[in-house]
């Protein structure tokens, strides 16, 4: 079922209660792809009402990114179009929809990955979701400095074979002085989640997700 919040679509995936606590899920490079329906349709088996925004609505509605090499660097030219500010304000205002709908009880948290796992820190920093998990942001290191901003649980994944993110053990650092924020570590690269994309590790990737699901249970209980 798609809502829309202004002028963004917002698809929302129902636990088969039909409510439960929030998630905004967030997208990389790829938009709505195969990959993040199926992440959905797994926060949703674990009971959360979950809505992803579309965060390119503004300049290239409804894109859908290939995961091959020709894919990957037509993904990165749609998301050099992005304004950023303006991305961060649409997952914040995603947030505030879902805590109005009927369906939402509990909290909302943030949950994203690549793009969106920077996008997820910094709605972190600018508003005040219940829970959020970062996976490998690739802006967050060089934002770390506002985690004391941050005034829910954040739960940070970084890949320590990661080409594209150097500086993560600002990120370690950073959380060992901030109550409330953790960080996991796998000796894998960069979306290391996404089992489309090149970089995906098998392993890596299903102790990332386990940590998840207990780091929502936790913070975000179903």
């Amino acid at each position: 079922m798609t809502h829309r919040v202004d002028d963004m679509p917002l698809p929302v995936w129902l636990p088969e209660s039909g409510s439960g606590p929030g998630i905004v899920l967030i997208q990389e490079i790829f938009g709505l792809d195969g990959y993040l329906r199926g992440v959905a349709e797994k926060l949703a088996a674990l009971g959360y009402v979950v809505a992803v925004p579309e965060l390119f609505h503004r300049f290239q509605p409804g894109w859908v990114g290939e995961h091959d090499e020709a894919g990957i660097a037509k993904s990165m030219e749609v998301v050099g179009n992005l304004d950023f500010p303006l991305a961060v304000q649409d997952v914040v205002a995603s947030v505030q929809y879902l805590r109005g709908l009927p369906e939402v009880t509990g909290g909302v948290g943030v949950l994203g990955f690549c793009l969106g796992g920077t996008l997820a820190y910094s709605a972190a920093v600018a508003s005040d979701p219940d829970t959020a998990v970062s996976f490998y942001g690739s802006g967050v290191p060089d934002q770390i400095g506002t985690l004391d901003q941050v005034s829910c649980p954040i739960l940070f994944h970084f890949g320590t074979e990661d080409s594209f993110i150097t500086g993560y053990q600002k990120v370690v650092d950073a959380v060992a002085a901030h109550e409330g924020a953790e960080i996991h570590l796998e000796p894998a690269g960069h979306a290391f989640l996404n089992h489309l994309g090149p970089w995906y590790d098998e392993e890596a990737a299903g102790r990332a997700w386990d940590l998840t699901a207990a780091f929502l249970a936790r913070t975000l209980p179903a």
